[in-house]
């Protein structure tokens, strides 16, 4: 039991084991209750899905203020909505992906929730790194933010730039080198097919298996731009671990939902680039201006206000017009 108590990047172990319990308990809920059959998602199961994992992070939010004071709760829930901010970016790249692919709706629930696991285990050691990174070299921290303001100038002046599926170098990779098959065999990733007259089998890889690589590693490269932002806020792993994957989860639930209505998001990523040279700019002007930091309270609100005003713009700009009635012209009365 001594073991549960041990510190552990800073904070005991048993907190850690705790997040993790949770988590685990709430992809085997989703997998094994809510969705043990593969089904298409409407986006109403998606916004109620999506409803009840944020809950769960804000909830989680409590407990933290509990467990850490309010300071700490204020940052969590900051690192929460920005990450939930990038990783809405990110569904835009997975629905390219799935398109690619031709993933069935029906089965494309089944990728996203176990490419949480891929989740939690990439950012736990890209996180663990970069903690070990910013506590021994603190002025990482300036180039964190560079990295930020530079991402947000670059996402500005991009613009909507589409992902290219078909060029990415690891799925050639796997295409030269492993059997895939012609489409996808329901919702398995892996099937045996005939190689030879003789009826020979030989292992194939679906293209369902390939989207699920292709989905981690849009995590992986969406992580290069999210982990700065969150260490730019606070540099407790133990916040930045938990808000990151509460986010994700939240955020593959609502894919259904948002997936359906991505072209009515045209100023989310103007924001998205807006928040990141905001947090960028912050730190900077803390480290090398001496600016005083803005209280956590502030920051969030700012973030908040960056990403609920660009949601808000954007549908606004792409509601869809009144239909015009027609004119009612008095009948002409001949003399």
């Amino acid at each position: 039991m001594d073991l549960l108590f041990l510190d552990f990047l800073g904070k005991p172990v048993w907190s850690w084991a705790l997040f993790l319990l949770l988590v685990l308990a709430l992809l085997v809920f989703d997998l094994g209750v809510l969705h043990r059959h593969s089904h298409e998602i409407g986006i109403r199961e998606s916004l109620l899905l999506s409803g009840f994992y944020i809950s769960i992070g804000l909830l989680f939010s409590i407990w933290i203020w509990q467990f850490m004071g309010e300071r700490a709760a204020l940052l969590y829930l900051t690192g929460f909505v920005v990450e939930k901010s990038l990783a809405m970016d990110n569904i835009f790249v997975i629905a390219m992906i799935f398109a690619y692919f031709g993933v069935p709706r029906a089965y494309q629930h089944r990728v996203l929730v176990y490419g949480i696991l891929g989740v939690i285990i990439l950012r736990g050691l890209m996180i663990g790194v970069g903690a070990a990174v910013v506590e021994h070299f603190e002025w990482v921290l300036l180039i964190f933010a560079a990295f930020l303001i530079f991402t947000g100038i670059k996402m500005l002046r991009d613009g909507d730039a589409e992902y290219d599926v078909a060029r990415n170098p690891v799925l050639r990779f796997m295409r030269r080198h492993f059997r895939v098959s012609a489409g996808v065999s329901g919702d398995r990733f892996f099937l045996r097919q005939p190689v030879a007259p003789d009826g020979a089998t030989a292992l194939f890889i679906t293209p369902l298996f390939l989207a699920l690589v292709m989905v981690e590693l849009a995590d992986v490269i969406f992580a290069v731009d999210s982990i700065p932002a969150i260490f730019a806020i606070t540099t407790d792993p133990y916040l930045v671990y938990t808000s990151n994957i509460f986010a994700i989860l939240g955020l593959r639930a609502l894919y259904f939902a948002l997936s359906a209505m991505m072209h009515r998001f045209v100023y989310l990523k103007t924001a998205v680039s807006l928040v990141l040279i905001f947090i960028g700019a912050k730190v900077i002007g803390a480290e090398l201006l001496g600016i005083e930091k803005l209280p956590a309270a502030i920051s969030l609100t700012v973030t908040a206000t960056l990403l609920i005003g660009g949601i808000a713009l954007s549908l606004w700009q792409t509601r869809q017009p009144t239909p015009a009635v027609p004119a009612r012209h008095s009948p002409v009365r001949s003399e």
